[in-house]
């Protein structure tokens, strides 16, 4: 017979898988595009019902995200101290990459609107399709990629949490408009405190809970978006386990949240986020903010990646690794192009209103020819090493 605890183990085990978090995500944001086309009146009442001090909207893009990148910072952590990214030599070409896989979307962006009559009031938009979706490529490369070389996996890896930590930097420094610098100062106190602790090896989440909640209202209170506690706090979490223990703080944490993060946090914020009516679609062709993320996921992502990754290889002593073909990091390059999640939470806070919905809707269509495409040419790549 099996117990609670077994049914428990399992579905966590389920949702922590890659594939079956990406869906859930995606059947979430289903629902709400559907939703709010359907009972426009029903969604919107829900996104602004408050619980507490926050609406349902901003408990996800707020709240929700904040466990999400905290599980992206812990990541992060490992990879600069055990993975991909603790030898600068083997981290060259997806770091590279990453950068200009965000420059290059970006610029295209500006560009397209800079060059339209009606897009000058556009261009706080710019990091809108900058972001790669980690959970949502990797989901996809694990569809596809069956007999993919694993280094693949680590290269998209490296490309997607770099990503992230570049469009972080520019929430915080770009997305902030007032500092509330006595908020701040304590939010910054309570991450000290946090930190020591982890240096102390206290382990009882007594202390830790209230620390972490406590440095997230602050630091949301300060003005700064509040996802990036989540950040701060996975990178002070210990990584390197001690001397006769099993598991590390960080790997203890992100086994007990990753799925917490991929079945409630993430579906929840999009829910809550990708509801966008598609009323007036034929205006959406020739609207400058719509072709500028659409171009910028679908030609700025991949060529950008490409382009990063050919230069380091050219120009340095970098290299691919032996088991990776150019044409496997092309399908990983359009992959690139899947934005949602960041993408998302960068349009609520480069606009509003019938802006914010229109830049939504572009992250959707560049986000789903993105992976179609990226399976497409991966599936290829996977027969050929299948056969190989």
């Amino acid at each position: 017979m099996t117990t609670e605890s077994d049914e428990s183990t399992f579905v966590g085990s389920l949702i922590r898988s890659e594939t079956v978090g990406g869906i859930v995500a995606l059947v979430a944001a289903a629902v709400a595009v559907l939703w709010v086309n359907l009972d426009p009146g029903g969604y919107d009442a829900l996104r602004t019902f408050e619980i507490g001090p926050l609406d349902l909207q901003h408990w996800a893009a707020d709240g929700a995200l904040a466990v999400f990148f905290f599980v992206a910072g812990l990541e992060l952590k490992r990879e600069f101290l055990l993975g991909s990214l603790r030898r600068p030599a083997d981290a060259a070409v997806p770091v590279v990459a990453a950068i200009c896989g965000v420059a290059l979307p970006a610029l295209i962006y500006v560009l397209v609107n800079v060059l339209s009559s009606s897009g000058s009031d556009n261009l706080g938009g710019w990091a809108i399709p900058a972001a790669t979706d980690i959970a949502f490529a990797l989901a996809v490369l694990a569809v596809v990629g069956s007999a993919l070389p694993p280094s693949l996996r680590a290269f998209l890896l490296t490309l997607a949490v770099v990503d992230d930590l570049i469009v972080i930097i520019i929430i915080a420094v770009f997305y902030t408009e007032t500092i509330d610098l006595g908020s701040l100062l304590g939010a910054l106190a309570v991450f000290a405190a946090y930190g020591i602790c982890q240096r102390l090896r206290i382990r009882s989440v007594v202390v830790y809970l209230p620390l972490a909640l406590g440095g997230w209202w602050l630091l949301h209170e300060s003005g700064v978006h509040a996802t990036i506690a989540g950040v701060v706090l996975g990178l002070l979490t210990r990584v390197l386990p001690d001397t006769g223990e099993q598991r590390s703080p960080a790997e203890r944490l992100e086994h007990l949240l990753s799925p917490v993060s991929a079945g409630i946090a993430v579906p929840f914020f999009a829910l809550m986020s990708a509801g966008v009516a598609l009323s007036g679609a034929g205006d959406l062709v020739s609207n400058p903010l719509v072709i500028g993320v659409v171009l910028g996921l679908l030609v700025g992502k991949p060529v950008g990646i490409l382009f990063g990754s050919w230069a380091v290889t050219r120009f340095t002593r970098a290299e691919l690794d032996d088991s990776l073909g150019w044409r496997d990091v092309a399908g990983v390059a359009v992959l690139g192009g899947v934005g949602f999640t960041v993408s998302l939470l960068v349009s609520d806070l480069s606009f509003s209103g019938s802006a914010a919905e229109e830049a939504k809707t572009a992250v959707l269509i560049g986000s789903v020819a993105a992976a179609l495409l990226g399976a497409a040419l991966l599936g290829r790549r996977n027969r050929h090493h299948r056969q190989s």
